[in-house]
């Protein structure tokens, strides 16, 4: 039996990329968006064994398929072949809470969310749910 060659993003690299996909959606990272970025894979136990390091590739990698025709829809191929279909939901309310961080959401994001739903085949009442949770975690007095 010859040995596998692994897959080249790990699960936590697909839910960074969708973060990172979400800020940079509109061409206009914000401090709030990358700080949510930070505090969630400092913070989350789906992080814990992840080398920082990996944000900036990961960063580059949505950057460089950014850049390229047809470039969304290879970073969703690389998401759906790398991620577990259980962590779906995950990388939907991460990407939520990356879009709601900097309290105003364009028609960018809004697009992309859309996108991630329907690429990640989230349920609509699972995404409204996910979408409010997000929404009341970034409300301001």
């Amino acid at each position: 039996m010859t040995d596998q060659i692994p897959h080249p993003l790990t699960p936590q690299d697909c839910l960074v990329a969708v973060m990172i996909a979400v800020a940079a959606s509109d061409e206009d990272m914000r401090t709030a968006e990358l700080v949510k970025i930070e505090s969630t894979v400092n913070n989350l136990p789906v992080f814990a064994a992840y080398d920082l390091d990996r944000l900036r590739v990961m960063s580059q990698t949505v950057f460089d398929l950014f850049s390229v025709e047809d470039g969304l829809d290879a970073l969703f191929g690389l998401i759906r072949d790398n991620l577990p279909e259980q962590l779906f939901e995950t990388a939907y309310a991460l990407a939520c809470d990356v879009a709601a961080a900097d309290g105003m959401l364009n028609d960018r994001e809004l697009r992309l969310l859309e996108e991630i739903r329907y690429e990640l085949n989230i349920d609509r009442l699972h995404a409204a749910a996910i979408e409010r949770g997000a929404r009341a975690r970034h409300l301001t007095v």
